[in-house]
């Protein structure tokens, strides 16, 4: 079955856009693709995207937020961010109750990535 969207963006608000932008940017890697000025929009897969908007009007409200990036390279990356100083909550880890291996990070708001592997059978490996 074909997904129901061609793309999906997921945006969060900071106070200060260049050194979130940044933190995305040089921490994480992800290539900028649109530059809107008063938000940055980066790549994270060929149809996904995440967007860092400094707009006054909008909370920074990272509280029940968890941005989930997927990789078969846990380790590696776990590995890349303790290289660059990021604060790592705790090693990967398993988790048999959602079949799962990841870790926790924060970005510099306080907002929550989790970099996991799905290990689910279910888990569908390949976009159709």
């Amino acid at each position: 079955m074909k997904a129901p969207f061609d793309q999906q963006v997921i945006f969060v608000y900071t106070r200060d856009l260049d050194g979130t932008a940044g933190w995305y940017a040089d921490v994480l890697g992800l290539p900028l693709v649109l530059d809107q000025g008063a938000c940055r929009i980066f790549r994270v897969t060929e149809h996904s995207f995440i967007g860092v908007c400094s707009r006054p009007n909008r909370a920074v409200e990272p509280r029940g937020v968890v941005l989930t990036l997927v990789s078969s390279d846990v380790d590696g990356w776990h590995r890349r961010l303790a290289d660059r100083g990021v604060e790592i909550e705790a090693p990967p880890s398993l988790s048999a109750e959602f079949q799962v291996y990841s870790f926790f990070i924060r970005d510099p708001n306080g907002y929550v990535l989790e970099i996991q592997e799905f290990r689910s059978p279910a888990w569908p490996r390949q976009m159709v």
